[in-house]
């Protein structure tokens, strides 16, 4: 299983918007997010960059 972590703007772990991210929902400029145990977190931005590999995701968060 590949879980992911979300960060505002930039790779850095003062910018972590949510970890463990199992589920990713793009609704124009809506993201959704759901970790492992089902929490759902919510963005108003859009996807700057994933690598689902290490597990990283950059959104531009406004």
């Amino acid at each position: 299983m590949c879980l992911s972590t979300v960060y505002k703007n930039e790779k850095n772990d003062d910018n972590i918007l949510c970890r463990y991210v199992a589920s990713i929902q793009a609704d124009g400029d809506q993201l959704t997010f759901v970790d492992v145990l089902g929490t759902v977190t919510t963005i108003t931005g859009r996807l700057v960059s994933a690598d689902l590999t290490a597990g990283t995701v950059v959104v531009d968060a406004q």
